[in-house]
Parts: structure tokens; sequence; C-alpha cells
């Protein structure tokens, strides 16, 4: 494969996962004891990008006092609609700037390819 392709390709990949990472966690908002994962884009050995997913462990917001028999007071989610949705635009944005690198890619080789036929 052509390597500027294969690097395109693969931060595809990458802001997919990051959008369904991100997508994860704004559905978990609202779910007690959630904990929230952060997509980290990182590049490999050939150039290419690799996705880290890391789980944040911080405290969620106390529910309150302890129901009768809990050993502890219930924990919400600690996903914070403010720091998730810049988190998802930025990676919708990334993977657009992808996707038209693949198609100004795809078009010069078309073009190419009528040259040389």
């Amino acid at each position: 494969m052509i390597q500027p392709l294969n690097a395109t390709l693969s931060a595809l990949q990458a802001f997919g996962q990051k959008m369904g990472i991100t997508a994860g966690n704004i559905a978990n908002v609202n779910t007690d004891g959630y904990k929230k994962s952060q997509a980290i884009l990182e590049e490999g050995r050939q150039g290419e990008v690799e996705v880290r997913e890391q789980r944040i462990d911080t405290p969620g917001l106390p529910l309150g006092p302890p129901e009768t028999g809990e050993p502890a007071a219930r924990e919400g989610s600690n996903v914070a609609l403010e720091e998730e949705i810049p988190e998802f635009i930025t990676a919708v944005y990334g993977f657009k700037a992808n996707l038209k690198t693949v198609q100004a890619q795809d078009e010069m080789l078309g073009h190419l390819l009528n040259i040389v036929a």
C-alpha cells in the first residue's frame, strides 16, 4: 500500500475509535459508578496512527448517603459533558479531514492513470 495512504487510513480508523469512546462516555453520563475512558492518539513505528485507550479513575459526584445495607455512599459517573462534547467535535473534524485526504489521493491517482493510459 502507498505509505501516505496507509497513514491516512490508520488516522481514519483512529478518529473513528476516538468518536466511539467519546460517544460511550456521553451515553453513560448518568450511569452510577461509570468511569470514563480517554482515547490517546499516538504515532506508530511506520508513521501510522495508533489509539491507546486509558480509563480515567477519578471519583464521580457523590449521590447521597448510603442506603440501608450498602457499605458506602453511591457515586455518580465521572463524565463531564463540557469536556466530552469538544473531544467529540475534534474527533469528527479529524475524521473529516482525513477523509478529504483519501478523496484527494484517489482523485490524483485517477488523473495519473488517465495520463499514463
